[in-house]
């Protein structure tokens, strides 16, 4: 166990971060089944565990800590025209209001929960067309649950555009088919996913509570950033993207909406010291080139 003594555990500045922009709670609480009955999603599970007020001998603190804020769902309000699904999956579902519709950029692990995660925002926004989708980065949790929330048939007919870093494809289908097996055997290790929720099992994910494990889809981009810097309108909204490869992802892109003065660095930057290389055996990230994309994106 780590010596936790010194840290600043009176600084409760994230648990209020955490909580800003609450609107409610996800549809049905946030708990996705099959059709077969099956639990697909269900963060309930861990919250008679952590309403402990103190993390037990068994789990490091910070991580007890870090489980706490990610536990918290909802539909949450970033800024005007910007909203996220949160604790619907192990990733989180970004929706902005464009002119011309609903752009979602990260659609969640499984068709199932991504559904849920649009229908949760609808109880709180008017319910509008989706005319666009982004793909952050080519890591399952940013794409499996696109066909919940938009119809192959619609993306084909131009209805419905998709933007994805250069790359996407080839390595989304290197991780997910070609390494598949492997990597969700590795996963499940990885994440502790079938370990039951408790201070000697699975306590959280760090980045998220857990996997899903519903139906995972995919819908090939019909727009790839191929440029380091590139500027399109995407649902009437204009959107200056940034390649990224080889950092957390190796596809992956940040993006900046003026109109939002909002910019998504996708998943590199977040609440925690991410992975340079993780034990289900994705590919190694750059750690000189992933600082570097942050320090222009910030330059930028």
């Amino acid at each position: 166990m780590l010596n936790n003594s010194n840290f600043p555990w009176q600084d409760t500045q994230q648990e209020e971060d955490a909580r800003k922009g609450l609107l409610g709670p996800l549809v049905n609480d946030g708990k996705v089944t099959g059709d077969k009955g099956q639990t697909i999603w269900d963060t309930s599970r861990f919250d008679k565990m952590l309403a402990l007020e103190k993390a037990p001998s068994t789990v490091n603190p910070s991580l007890w800590r870090m489980s706490k804020l990610v536990n918290l769902s909802g539909v949450f309000k970033v800024t005007d025209g910007l909203y996220q699904v949160r604790n619907q999956d192990l990733s989180n579902m970004t929706i902005i209001e464009a002119p011309d519709g609903l752009v979602i950029a990260d659609p969640l692990i499984s068709a199932e929960t991504a559904k849920n995660a649009l229908e949760s925002y609808f109880q709180y926004r008017p319910r509008k067309p989706v005319v666009a989708v982004i793909y952050s980065h080519s890591h399952v949790d940013h794409f499996g649950g696109v066909r919940g929330i938009v119809e192959a048939k619609d993306v084909e007919a131009g209805k419905v555009r998709i933007y994805a870093p250069e790359g996407f494809m080839e390595h989304a289908i290197a991780e997910n088919l070609y390494a598949g097996t492997a990597m969700s055997r590795r996963a499940t290790y990885m994440y502790g996913n079938l370990l039951p929720q408790s201070p000697e099992g699975q306590v959280g994910a760090g980045l998220g509570m857990t996997t899903s494990s519903g139906t995972v889809t995919l819908i090939a981009p019909t727009d790839l950033i191929k440029e380091k810097w590139e500027t399109h309108t995407v649902g009437g909204m204009e959107m200056e993207f940034m390649l990224t490869p080889g950092s957390e992802a190796p596809a992956e892109m940040h993006w900046y909406m003026p109109a939002l003065k909002t910019v998504s660095t996708a998943e590199n930057a977040t609440h925690n010291f991410h992975n340079l290389y993780t034990p289900r055996g994705a590919k190694t990230r750059d750690a000189r080139l992933w600082p570097m994309y942050m320090n222009q994106t910030i330059q930028r």
